[in-house]
């Protein structure tokens, strides 16, 4: 698996979670729109840590440097 994500990609991955995360915390967000975002959220998470999206993969999008 190559990776196929920036920083800057994973940077506002990152912080849409956050944000996200304290919506559903402050209770800003609650019943089945705070869980989809929540997963939403871990998904954004975890491709970011892995700096590798699959839905970019048909589409032939890379928004880091080709190494």
């Amino acid at each position: 698996m190559q990776q196929n994500m920036g920083t800057i990609d994973r940077g506002i991955r990152v912080a849409l979670a956050v944000v996200v995360g304290l919506l559903i915390a402050t209770g800003q967000i609650s019943g089945w729109l705070a869980i989809i975002l929540g997963i939403l959220a871990v998904v954004f998470v975890a491709t970011s840590v892995i700096s590798f999206c699959p839905l970019y993969l048909p589409f032939g999008i890379r928004t880091g440097s080709r190494k």
